[in-house]
């Protein structure tokens, strides 16, 4: 992932006796986007935080879920401070390579991390929905810690090359103001490797699984017994349709930078995509402050009730609401195996008295029956 860079250098030449160049557009653009991601998402996120581990009793998958998702973009905010004076102090960056290296390879650690949380709310749902009883099973706090750290080692891991793909350079020689820029050692293997890798591991693949979950579940949910909309679907929807939006234009931008490097340094579409690269990273940067104003709009019916606990009941109806997705789910389709298990012993039963008249033989075939009841009702 990058982020918004100045592109009038000329604004960053320190100061001088006439008067300050005006800033461009996009630069103007790309000031007010971080601010007003910082302004609304840093807060947001930590209310999120707060309003999980202190006011939910009962924290459903879906719940420790969004905590994951609002901590990760709690902490890709912190760095918008360190953008916003880069951008906006006419001194280029002044945090050194290492701070330069760190900051963008934190903003790659959150889309993956933020894809793969969303890909595992989706498979979640999916279970729920379509296998109630392997969800009843696998559902334990224990294998879900488990499955959520392995999101955020694997998260680290797929972000690695962002460090080496990011460099501090001089705006010109012999002027000790510095970009903190892409750097692919001219190679262009490098930059196909960066903008492929990002797009296919951070949204072509997970966001196919996405869709295949969530296309079963409404298949499924078009039956009779799940003609009510879950609480749980209708959020974990907006928080898909919000990503979408704001990192579909970035991963555009790749795809279309990587054709660009194909044709040749003289390609239109390259110098397009180079153009626009600054903008639709900013607009990505607003992915990680938009989940809580989302949060507000779904649960604004809690607000009179529950005051600053409006989201811990928002949350707490995803619990709920699954519960009794697994459950009417569960009930049906257990009913249905013990009804036929009936029939089928009671056929087996009375098939048994016929052909033993023994009172011996007659008792050894119903011990027989309630073995067969009992191990069925012990896989519930």
């Amino acid at each position: 992932m990058a982020t918004p860079v100045p592109t009038n250098t000329s604004v960053l030449s320190g100061p001088s006796q006439s008067s300050p160049p005006s800033m461009p557009l996009s630069q103007q653009i790309g000031i007010a986007i971080l601010v007003i991601a910082f302004v609304f998402g840093f807060p947001g996120n930590l209310f999120v935080v707060w309003s999980v581990l202190c006011r939910v009793r009962r924290r459903s998958v879906t719940c420790l879920l969004i905590l994951n998702l609002a901590v990760a973009d709690a902490l890709v905010l912190l760095s918008a401070p360190l953008f916003l004076r880069y951008l906006a102090g006419g001194r280029g960056w002044e945090f050194g390579s290492a701070m330069c290296k760190t900051v963008h390879y934190l903003c790659c650690v959150n889309m993956y991390a933020s894809i793969y949380l969303i890909c595992l709310m989706s498979m979640d749902r999916w279970l729920a929905v379509t296998k109630p009883f392997v969800s009843q099973r696998l559902r334990t706090k224990k294998r879900l810690l488990s499955i959520m750290f392995g999101i955020w080692v694997m998260a680290f891991l797929m972000a690695l090359p962002m460090p080496f793909y990011r460099s501090v350079w001089p705006i010109r020689p012999g002027v000790p103001i510095y970009l903190c820029k892409p750097y692919h050692w001219d190679s262009n293997a490098h930059k196909t490797f960066q903008y492929l890798s990002e797009t296919i591991l951070g949204f072509l693949l997970p966001y196919t699984f996405v869709l295949f979950c969530y296309i079963s579940v409404i298949h499924r949910l078009r039956s009779a017994m799940f003609q009510r909309k879950g609480r749980g679907n209708f959020l974990i929807l907006l928080i898909i349709a919000a990503f979408t939006v704001f990192w579909l234009p970035y991963h555009i931008i790749n795809i279309l930078q990587v054709i660009g490097v194909m044709q040749g340094s003289s390609s239109s579409i390259l110098e397009a995509a180079i153009v626009a690269r600054p903008n639709v990273t900013a607009f990505a940067f607003l992915s990680s402050s938009v989940n809580p104003v989302l949060y507000v709009f779904a649960g604004s019916s809690h607000i009179r009730q529950a005051g600053l606990g409006f989201m811990a009941k928002l949350f707490e109806g995803t619990n709920s609401e699954s519960a009794s997705t697994r459950s009417s789910r569960g009930s049906n389709a257990e009913s249905s195996v013990f009804t036929k298990l009936s029939v089928k012993l009671s056929r087996k039963g009375d098939d048994r008295r016929e052909e033993t008249p023994g009172g011996e033989n007659e008792t050894m075939a119903d011990m027989h029956n309630r073995d067969e009841m009992k191990t069925l009702t012990t896989l519930h």
